[in-house]
């Protein structure tokens, strides 16, 4: 389902006054997904939840042109395959006003370490419990008060080859990240999470745009 349907339904179900909950279940139905609910459903989290879907459906088909190739994979690899997932949580973050990162336990990039102590706590949830697929939480961020979504990531075979055993790391990784610690992986392991930062001022916005939307009874509701 496209994040265009997603915002669109979302809309005709705040429009017809359901809940914050009825709401908040009603998405998680249409993205077919297995989250804690951990703070209060936020106008802003449909289309970051359907944002983060898109995006790590970019990362799984990248990873996946490396499935079946016998060569070590190079610089120009990582390129292909590993910076366009970066440069697009990148390009979410400038064209929505959010912070999304790559967040993990075990990095090789440090930008990619755990930033705060709840977002620690949301790995070892995922650690915990394979079937969680998100969560949320009203949080403060570098003194700016708002939400954050979670979303795990995990291990599929084409990641092995730049995240397997570890001295089967292709070379250059070795040598350009000689702190690295995310290999080891087996397939269907916890990688990391995506984080989601939407500050309180950007949700305001939108349920203001929400509210002043006209009336359109002809979205299906579901």
């Amino acid at each position: 389902m496209s994040m265009s349907t997603i915002i669109s339904r979302f809309k005709s179900l705040y429009r017809r006054g359901l809940s914050v909950v009825a709401i908040g279940t009603v998405m998680l139905v249409l993205m077919g997904q297995s989250v804690a609910i951990a703070a209060p459903y936020a106008p802003g989290l449909a289309k970051a939840v359907a944002a983060i879907e898109e995006l790590d459906q970019m990362r799984s088909t990248l990873a996946a042109s490396l499935d079946g190739q016998s060569a070590a994979p190079t610089p120009e690899t990582f390129k292909a395959v590993c910076k366009p997932v970066g440069m697009r949580a990148q390009q979410l973050s400038q064209e929505n006003h959010w912070q999304v990162k790559q967040i993990a336990t075990r990095y090789r990039n440090p930008a990619h370490a755990p930033d705060t102590v709840r977002s620690r706590l949301a790995l070892a949830k995922f650690k915990q419990d394979a079937n969680l697929q998100g969560l949320w939480e009203n949080t403060t961020l570098n003194g700016q008060p708002g939400v954050r979504y979670y979303r795990r990531i995990n291990v599929e075979v084409s990641c092995l080859a730049c995240h397997g055993a570890r001295d089967a790391r292709p070379d250059f990784i070795k040598v350009n990240y000689p702190d690295d610690t995310a290999f080891d992986f087996n397939v269907g392991d916890l990688r990391g999470m995506y984080a989601v930062f939407i500050p309180n001022e950007v949700q305001q916005a939108l349920q203001s745009s929400l509210e002043a939307s006209p009336h359109d009874d002809s979205t299906p509701v579901f």
